[in-house]
């Protein structure tokens, strides 16, 4: 083994197999090793061209003589080694005289570590387990590698981002997360710890992580190379501008988003969406955007309206357009057989692909294949049909749904893309599938440019993507889970995130339990970087099964608008609709501060107060822009609510006006029309009046 400086990077070499250690943006360092003889040069997520920041290299010369031999008789014994160290501003990667990878902040205190526990390293550990920190162990025939890599565990750090997952905890400290997407869960492989650095698993493969007490162990089952970005920082600030500066910053998020988005799944036709946005706007309320949502096609894969429920799609955007409201239409990526578009698409090679037996990925509605969103002619075949079909009548906004995409079952193994096999590269799909529709949008003149998409990995906030969190349950139980869904998916670098408001499965509108979740549900939603309501509020209408030109149509479940859940909850949601309206330009500058900065819109308490140290153990409140802390009702029955009011600000509870000092626990009330909400110092955002 040999350890040199060359180029701006630390390299160790043993073989054929070589680790390179260089910065990376500001503060930052990429780690990547090949067992082959040429490293594989994709980047992944880390796409952007970064700072340029001198570095600093030096050596230490040590004395690694074994204990057994330190005493001068055995002189003849003694050995000495090198250490290399690598320094980008903030972080120093220190390689020791046995090639173990540790990593300091500019006061010299440790970070994270290589986990090793291999007899060879006698100084170190002289255990005969024969694990070792980084493996790439050759998949035989083939120039495909299983990857482990090994960290130190701390019992004091704390864990948080990977994206989306649907559990209770928001700190991922001893959780085991599977590194692939699913419906409802979005992994996106980048965290901040408490100890003080970032740290991005750049590698779009299958795999698995485990944040263990006694170690952090990542995983892929198929894979060309070790690749990972680390950052240090004073703040949690600090670490997600480094990460957003390296990965993409989400640009300026459009106007329509920042107020009530109405959905429901569905509207069937033209009248049906339009009779909604009217009684909406006669109400009084207003309304930013409305979504069709599946099935108004011909058949999937043709990309375009059914013409005779939805018949003159010009005058249904126009009309919407004069009451102020946007149209949003779903999009999916499933092309059926007896699509128009199928033939060209797979005689072209724009389908996902199967490497054994038959390549239908979805029965549902339909023999449907995906399309192959990492293939740059699939994406643009795409958007042609939806710009030739939707976006010609002024429609700018898609919802790209089955994002991850929603394979039955999922068989990796057996998938492969333009880019590569699924095992390997099937984390992008959902980044590539916005990418298309960004990069459409953009040519077609469009600037503020926003696609609400069930799913997202690293980088694919630079493509305008708002995630939601996929088909959940109608209970109050998902709500708690969505929270912290929501949070990690904005420490992981998403910002722009959002949920189905009263959950997707389920939910009947008639039933009280339902009706005040749905209230609580809301109450939140108006807090959320994006306030949408949607739902399939079953049970779904009895309806005779319906066809048109062979093709069956999907019915709709109960009605979803504000107005539907009773005349005094009524009261109360168009009470925070009107709300979120008077907040706009609070939102607006929240959301502007996100893309300049990196910061989530929503976050945890513990980011604008990281010096506080209970502040880094609430997981059931958090901050929505740097001066509102939101406590959400979580608990069915609920009328009062124990909220942590951090230390370093003044608090004011905006349903009471009561003001308190922080650092303490305080107890308020929480009535069914109340989400408590505090400013911060001297905020003047009106809640409540």
């Amino acid at each position: 083994m040999s350890t040199y400086f060359e180029k701006n990077r630390l390299i160790i070499r043993n073989g054929n197999s070589q680790v390179w250690i260089e910065p990376w943006g500001e503060s930052s360092l990429r780690v990547r090793m090949t067992a082959q003889p040429q490293m594989d040069m994709n980047d992944w997520a880390l796409t952007e061209s970064v700072k340029e920041t001198e570095v600093s290299y030096r050596t230490e010369t040590v004395d690694t003589t074994d204990p057994w031999y330190k005493s001068e008789e055995h002189k003849q014994y003694h050995t000495t080694g090198v250490n290399h160290y690598l320094t980008n501003g903030k972080l120093t990667a220190k390689v020791d005289h046995e090639g173990v990878i540790s990593f300091f902040n500019q006061r010299g205190e440790l970070l994270t570590q290589e986990y090793w526990r291999n007899r060879n390293r006698i100084n170190r550990y002289c255990v005969p387990l024969r694990v070792d920190a980084r493996e790439l162990k050759c998949h035989v025939g083939s120039t495909d590698y299983e990857l482990f890599a090994r960290f130190e565990a701390f019992d004091d750090e704390k864990i948080f981002g990977m994206g989306q997952y649907q559990e209770k905890s928001l700190d991922k400290k001893g959780a085991f997360l599977e590194l692939c997407h699913r419906n409802s869960q979005a992994s996106v492989p980048f965290y901040v710890s408490s100890r003080g650095y970032g740290f991005l698993w750049n590698n779009p493969a299958v795999g698995t992580v485990a944040f263990g007490t006694n170690k952090t162990e990542w995983y892929a089952k198929s894979t060309k190379k070790l690749d990972y970005f680390i950052t240090a920082g004073d703040t949690p600030a600090e670490i997600e501008r480094h990460y957003a500066d390296a990965t993409g910053h989400a640009p300026r998020i459009p106007d329509y988003a920042l107020g009530y988005w109405q959905c429901k799944l569905r509207y069937r036709n033209q009248e049906e969406i339009l009779s909604v946005a009217r009684e909406h706007i006669r109400r009084g309320m207003k309304m930013d955007a409305i979504v069709i949502d599946f099935f108004h096609w011909t058949r999937q894969g043709d990309f375009k309206f059914e013409p005779r429920d939805w018949h003159d799609p010009q005058a249904m955007v126009d009309e919407l357009k004069s009451m102020g409201i946007e149209t949003v239409v779903s999009v999916w990526p499933t092309i059926d057989e007896k699509s128009e578009n199928f033939g060209e698409m797979a005689s072209r090679g724009m389908l996902v692909g199967a490497d054994r037996g038959n390549g239908i990925h979805m029965t549902w509605m339909g023999n449907t294949i995906f399309y192959d969103a990492t293939n740059p002619e699939a994406q643009e075949f795409v958007w042609e049909k939806c710009r030739e079909n939707y976006y010609s009548y002024g429609i700018r906004c898609f919802w790209l749904d089955e994002a991850e995409p929603e394979y039955g079952p999922y068989d990796f193994d057996n998938i492969r893309y333009y880019a590569g096999p699924a095992l390997q590269v099937t984390n992008i799909y959902p980044k590539m599938y916005a990418k298309g529709f960004y990069e459409g949008l953009k040519k077609a003149g469009e600037t503020d440019i926003l696609s609400l998409v069930r799913c997202a990995w690293a980088g694919s906030q630079k493509y305008g993507v708002l995630t939601w969190s996929g088909d959940i349950h109608s209970s109050f139980r998902s709500m708690r889970e969505q929270l912290q869904a929501g949070l990690n998916m904005g420490m992981a670098g998403i910002p722009w995130w959002t949920s189905d408001i009263g959950g997707f499965l389920g939910g009947d509108i008639s039933d009280p339990h339902f009706r005040e979740l749905l209230v609580r549900w809301f109450q939140w939603g108006a807090f959320c970087p994006v306030f949408r309501m949607h739902g399939e509020r079953s049970p779904w209408y009895e309806r005779e099964e319906e066809y048109i030109n062979g093709v069956r149509q999907l019915t709709s479940g109960q009605d979803n608008e504000v107005w539907s859940f009773g005349e005094d909850n009524y009261k109360i949601l168009k009470g925070f609709v009107d709300m979120r309206y008077r907040i706009r330009d609070y939102v607006r500058a929240t959301m502007d501060d996100s893309s300049e900065s990196g910061s989530p819109v929503m976050r945890p308490v513990f980011y604008d107060f990281y010096q506080d140290k209970q502040a880094w153990n609430v997981e059931d409140e958090y901050m929505f822009g740097s001066q509102l802390l939101v406590a959400p009702v979580m608990e069915e029955g609920a009328r009062e609510r124990r909220v942590y009011l951090p230390e370093g600000a003044e608090w004011t509870d905006a349903y009471t006006k009561q003001v308190y000092k922080g650092g303490q626990w305080v107890t308020v009330p929480a009535p069914i029309e109340i989400i408590p909400v505090f400013l911060r110092d001297n905020c003047k955002l009106e809640i409540y009046i």
